[in-house]
């Protein structure tokens, strides 16, 4: 077999399985369809080349040459077909001429069988192979097929001044590179008019098919001056590989043959050895040195990137890091827009916390179930919005097309996932570079590391304003303890004070009925009445003062620790009584749903009261927030106590019609220092903390929680009955 006709065998084997692959990755797209079909037709081609070569018959070589032109009829016809898909044009006029071209091709290929008009039976025969003689219509073929071709790169360099995307632009570029590389490989039509031309086409033909299927199946594309630059440096480092051997066997043969005789080959094969060796080292010192200068900006601002996400977990004000975030991503890279999202536990959605660029509307916040955040979540990694849009625009994939809404409402050119293990954490939103490249697989790799450091300084960040936080509750449940404990002192105190009012009012209105008022004029006396009615409610006052005193005293005390049989209507009407200086039972229903027989429980009276007054103030606050949020007409606050044995345990209800809990609220009830409470007097947290352990520690029982948002809630406690 001749060299020119193996090269060919080796394209077109090499053609098909390009083409192989692509349809492979996704059979559903057109674009990968009509690149098969062109693949095929130039795998057509080359095979029968290969064959038409080696013949060594006129006829054989004649057939073969003609079988090639299955495929070179078409190959203009697909490679335009190719273009209008992948540049999604949908104009009537565009198809119309693309099935024109397809029917053109088609005549030309009934004329190769049926008419010598095309191509005769003759043959040229060259030092490398044979090829078959034209035929008189063969010179319109030949102008219909360039003419198709100048049309391809014509539409690909109209589609790149009118699109403004970085990515859209760089793939264009890819494309034209591909077409201008293969624009040699015209010349193959040289030696069916006669010219000594060797084929050399096949490896053009592999450069073009080559970045095309890059453009169509790599999402992820190289930046077209490294791309340009590797492939220049390939091409000039292994054609003196193996041009140089072969130049030195052409031109030094005969001096080689009287030298070395026989084995005249040794030196250009040792030739070749050597520079193959060697080949490899050039090529990547010389790639490496081209790449640090025309990549030197972009190597820059990744360092820094670098660096600043190792030192950004010292930081731990958490707006503060944020802003530092965006401000680096922004200025270093030259970015038109970041932003930056963090998953918000309370509200269940992702919400936007810095926003650099004023002149825009970001979206404020995503919800949970946004299909941008499903996505996220099930493959972590960074979302680039020019894959999806070509996703979008050749899939009917509900997925892709939401997903391309969603970016394009953020603004998004990239959205890099921050992950804290398998939990979202936030997502940072990136607008395009302001320099107009794109980003590259580089970028993205750094944006990842980012945003994993990012993860971890965000923690650490949230965790010390908690900590924070809960230090100052702590502060502040300590104020209330030590308040509690100098009770005993500020009653004695207070109740001295009012024993002294009370006694002064009492003596004033002796002092009044006594007195003989019937000389005085009717002025006076009627002021004296009035003053006699003031130091009447003064002493009343007086009286209910020292009421509330004795019941914040007995609330405070610690009362006995032993456990004694208590009746549950006497452990609610104490915890009523005392309640009522803090609650406003008259704006709500207090239901007894429960038998005055009900089994006695075995408890601390104490306790016991504390837990019910502390269920009975979450239940007004909220039965009030829900009064005030929702506005409900007729709305009315209940709180519904119910009890019944249940084996040796009386099971109690405490249920309320308030506000309730959202459900990213329910597991943190009982955690120290969570609340829900709205109101200006926010409560610590410690409450409900501290009742599950004096229920469950304490007397032995249990207690569970239900709530339904806007609904109400259900405290259910369990407690042991009495022997």
């Amino acid at each position: 077999m001749k060299i020119f006709s193996f090269l060919q065998l080796f394209a077109a084997t090499f053609y098909l399985f390009l083409g192989s692959l692509v349809l492979i990755k996704n059979k559903k797209l057109m674009i990968n369809k009509v690149f098969f079909v062109l693949c095929l037709t130039t795998t057509i081609w080359h095979f029968g080349a290969s064959m038409s070569y080696s013949a060594t018959t006129n006829a054989m070589a004649n057939f073969w040459g003609k079988f090639s032109y299955l495929g070179i009829c078409f190959i203009a016809a697909s490679g335009y077909h190719f273009i209008v898909t992948l540049l999604n044009i949908n104009k009537g006029k565009i198809k119309k001429f693309v099935i024109f071209s397809y029917i053109f091709s088609l005549c030309f290929l009934i004329l190769l069988f049926f008419s010598k008009y095309f191509v005769t039976d003759d043959v040229f025969h060259y030092p490398w192979g044979n090829y078959p003689k034209p035929g008189p219509l063969f010179s319109i073929f030949t102008l219909e097929f360039v003419f198709l071709w100048l049309m391809c790169p014509f539409r690909l360099f109209k589609a790149y001044r009118n699109t403004t995307s970085p990515f859209e632009k760089n793939r264009l570029k890819i494309l034209l590179v591909g077409f201008v590389s293969v624009s040699p490989a015209l010349m193959d039509f040289l030696p069916e008019y006669g010219i000594n031309y060797p084929p050399i086409g096949f490896f053009f033909c592999s450069i073009w098919l080559f970045s095309m299927a890059y453009a169509v199946v790599k999402y992820r594309l190289m930046d077209i001056r490294v791309a340009v630059t590797r492939t220049g440096i390939f091409v000039v480092v292994y054609s003196l590989v193996l041009g140089l051997p072969f130049a030195v066997a052409f031109w030094l043969k005969g001096w080689l043959i009287e030298t070395f005789r026989a084995s005249w080959w040794v030196l250009p094969l040792g030739l070749m050895a050597a520079l193959a060796t060697v080949g490899p080292f050039i090529y990547i010192y010389l790639q490496r040195k081209a790449e640090d200068r025309l990549l030197a900006d972009q190597r820059r601002y990744q360092d820094i990137l670098k660096q600043a996400s190792i030192g950004m977990t010292r930081i731990r004000d958490l707006q503060r890091l944020l802003d530092l975030i965006a401000h680096i991503v922004t200025k270093t890279v030259r970015i038109s827009y970041a932003g930056i999202y963090l998953f918000d536990a309370e509200s269940g959605e992702y919400v936007l916390q810095v926003s650099r660029d004023k002149g825009r509307l970001p979206v404020p916040k995503l919800a949970s179930s946004n299909p941008l955040i499903n996505w996220l979540t099930l493959k972590p990694q960074p979302l680039i919005y020019d894959e999806i849009k070509l996703k979008s625009q050749d899939s009917s994939d509900l997925v892709d097309k939401q997903l391309e809404e969603n970016m394009r409402l953020l603004t998004a050119a990239v959205v890099i996932p921050s992950f804290l293990e398998d939990r979202l954490l936030g997502f940072i939103v990136l607008g395009e570079k302001i320099s107009g490249q794109i980003y590259t697989q580089e970028d993205l790799n750094v944006f990842q590391v980012l945003a994993s450091q990012a993860a971890l300084a965000i923690e650490n960040a949230q965790f010390y304003e908690e900590a924070k936080k809960m230090q100052e509750q702590i502060a502040q449940a300590e104020k209330m303890a030590t308040i509690g404990t100098m009770a005993d002192g500020l009653s004695h105190q207070i109740n001295n004070r009012l024993y002294a009012l009370s006694l002064i009012a009492g003596d004033t209105i002796d002092t009044i009925k006594l007195t003989d008022t019937s000389k005085c004029t009717p002025e006076v006396r009627e002021m004296i009445g009035h003053i006699n009615h003031a130091l009447e409610r003064i002493q009343a006052n007086v009286m209910q003062g020292g009421e509330v005193v004795r019941g914040l005293l007995k609330y405070s005390r610690e009362g006995e620790t032993g456990l004694e049989a208590l009746d549950l209507h006497t452990i609610l009407n104490n915890t009523l009584e005392m309640v009522q200086y803090k609650v406003k039972l008259s704006e709500i229903d207090i239901v007894r749903d429960f038998s005055p027989n009900i089994p006695k429980i075995k408890g601390n009276l104490t306790q016991l009261e504390e837990a019910f007054f502390n269920f009975i103030d979450n239940a007004y606050d909220a039965i009030v927030e829900r009064r005030n949020l929702l506005k409900e007409e007729a709305y009315r606050g209940r709180i519904t106590v119910s009890a019944l044995p249940k084996d040796n345990h009386l099971e109690i209800v405490v249920e309320d019609n308030g506000m309730g809990v959202k459900e990213g609220d329910i597991k943190k009830v009982f955690t120290p220092f969570f609340t829900t409470k709205t109101s200006s007097q926010k409560g610590t947290g410690l409450g409900l903390y501290v009742i599950k352990r004096i229920i469950t520690e304490t007397h032995k029982g249990q207690v569970s929680f239900e709530s339904d948002y806007k609904v109400g809630t259900r405290f259910i406690i369990e407690l042991p009955i009495a022997q």
